[in-house]
């Protein structure tokens, strides 16, 4: 029995009942779903005893291969990777500042942030010691008016206590970041990219780093289908070197250690001891996996996928139309136009849609939707996560928790 075959029974022994989702990669529900190839080389990986930090420095060239970095690392998912970009900033080289971290007081610890990207994710950076900023307005978001972040606002807050600037990445952002690296970088300063759900397109893996990003970070756990506990910290080498010590077993003798190249052992004045990142190590398996999904990722045809994304949620579609009390509509995937990179399947529910969700959660076998405009009587089905052996249960459990709303 193969790996795949063998999955759903692991489930069953432990009493945990597998659900159709299709909400897309989402982290509560597993993140994507990996390919075989991604999974024996995983298992593969499990069966020998390796040089992390080795294993790292071979992951810094495929990733540097793939996105035009300088270096890159795997990290134990997008927020560890953000944590570790802040904590690289914060401490560069200086072993003394990496054994204090996340206490910041005696160094610049500010990280600039616009106003209308601060997220729940803001944790990640606070975690590693950096003191958040935030400026600008948000009277694009409000509607308030036509203005958003602008270079002066970026001068104005700079000062001696600067470390940084975290940008969160959307369609929506993405026109403000020529400005914010041409300002940070006029100041000596670098720019950390949150990219994490900006896959794909694929071209954005070398998009950030071509703007001049210093560092970016990718889920790995969403389009590439890698492990979900995996990500991505990608850009200049000594940030990505000075990530890695910090996420290390430094538990070491300094007169052995053998560091990759990738960590300066010249400009370490000492060993550092374990780093702030030590509880965000990442195991062999998942470098490996990781690796291997991501050149998939690269190598995979992207309309080929649209296309048969498309294909099922139009199918999809007409048979909700007839069996149904629910109407959908298709959004392509027409990309910058829309910022729509995967095609989904919007339904608009006539009574109340979160109703419709907790029949849904409450059915056999669980279904997930997209519920991000669930207020407005709109789900979504995206068809990432959504196997295509599940698209007929799909629609018969759609249609019989509409009808039982009626």
């Amino acid at each position: 029995m193969t790996t795949t075959e063998a999955s759903p029974d692991v489930y069953a022994r432990l009493g945990v009942q597998r659900r159709i989702n299709a909400a897309g990669t989402l982290t509560r529900l597993g993140g994507s779903l990996m390919e075989p190839e991604v999974l024996q080389a995983m298992a593969e990986a499990a069966g020998a005893s390796v040089d992390i930090a080795q294993l790292q420095a071979a992951a810094s060239r495929v990733i540097a291969s793939a996105t035009g970095a300088q270096a890159g690392i795997v990290t134990s998912g997008a927020a560890a990777a953000l944590t570790m970009a802040t904590a690289a900033c914060l401490a560069r080289w200086d072993v003394t500042r990496m054994a204090a971290l996340p206490d910041t007081r005696a160094m610049p610890n500010q990280v600039l942030m616009a106003r209308s990207h601060r997220n729940s994710y803001d944790h990640a950076v606070r975690a590693a010691g950096g003191r958040i900023v935030d400026i600008g307005h948000n009277d694009r978001g409000t509607e308030a008016g036509i203005r958003g972040l602008e270079a002066w606002e970026i001068n104005a807050a700079i000062d001696e206590h600067t470390a940084a600037f975290v940008f969160v990445a959307t369609p929506r952002s993405v026109d403000d970041l020529p400005m914010v690296i041409a300002t940070l970088h006029a100041q000596g300063l670098p720019v950390i990219v949150d990219a994490a759900a900006q896959l794909p397109p694929r071209s954005n893996l070398r998009f950030f780093i071509e703007a001049g990003a210093d560092l970016v970070l990718f889920s790995g756990g969403k389009a590439i289908g890698g492990p979900q506990a995996s990500g991505i910290l990608a850009g200049r080498s000594d940030l990505v070197g000075s990530a890695l010590v910090q996420m290390m077993d430094m538990d070491v003798s300094p007169q052995t250690w053998s560091p990759p190249d990738l960590i300066d052992r010249t400009a370490l004045k000492g060993i550092p001891h374990h780093g702030i990142g030590r509880g965000f190590k990442v195991g062999k398996e998942e470098i490996v996996g990781l690796l291997t999904a991501l050149q998939r990722f690269i190598e995979r045809n992207e309309d080929a996928l649209t296309t048969q994304f498309t294909h099922r949620l139009q199918r999809i579609a007409a048979v909700l139309s007839t069996g149904s009390l629910i109407k959908t509509r298709l959004l392509g995937a027409d990309g910058a136009a829309s910022g729509v990179f995967v095609p989904l399947l919007e339904l608009t529910v006539g009574g109340n849609a979160q109703g419709l969700c907790r029949r849904l959660l409450d059915g056999d076998p669980p279904v997930h939707l997209g519920e991000r405009r669930a207020d407005a009587g709109i789900l979504t089905i995206n068809p990432q996560t959504l196997r295509p052996e599940d698209d007929a249960v799909l629609t018969r459990c759609l249609i019989d928790a509409s009808r039982s709303q009626a």
